[in-house]
């Protein structure tokens, strides 16, 4: 179960999309630095971002092992929601941020739980899914939807993305 924290700011993470996962987190960077509590819940394709790049499918099952094959691992493999063209649209976009020295999203991550960020996986999702705790970065916090729903409801706001 989720801690309480009064007045939090909750971000849905639904989308694995490389410039919605961008925004949401960058919007969670800038409130914890307000001095603002955030929790970010990762529920469907959003738990993407937080796979390992490289995780032992040892004692996986079939359907775990093919999920984990189709699903991109890690938020380095993850694509824009519009204009992506093949892959040449995520190239252009990554190219550009490194020429004007725009934080890259695995960097994002990393600045956003250190900041306080507090970063929890969907646990249904991840039983639907074969994703097991092992293939997640560390520092993740782990619950249900009525864990989500508990801490949302005090929320000062929830952002879906």
């Amino acid at each position: 179960m989720i801690e309480k924290n009064e007045g939090v700011r909750s971000i849905v993470i639904f989308s694995g999309d490389l410039d919605r996962l961008m925004a949401g987190i960058n919007i969670a960077i800038a409130a914890v630095s307000m001095g603002l509590p955030v929790n970010m819940y990762f529920t469907f394709w959003g738990l993407n971002a937080l796979r390992k790049e490289n995780f032992n499918t040892k004692g996986y099952g079939l359907f775990e092992k093919l999920m984990a094959i189709m699903m991109p691992a890690g938020p380095k493999k993850l694509t824009l929601s519009k204009l992506n063209m093949g892959g040449l649209g995520t190239w252009m976009m990554k190219k550009q941020m490194k020429i004007k020295q725009i934080t890259m999203l695995p960097e994002l991550i990393k600045i956003a739980q250190e900041a306080g960020v507090r970063f929890i996986g969907c646990q249904m999702t991840m039983n639907m899914m074969g994703i097991k705790r092992d293939a997640l970065i560390d520092g993740l916090h782990f619950t249900g939807v009525a864990g989500y729903l508990g801490e949302a409801e005090k929320s000062h706001f929830n952002l879906f993305i």
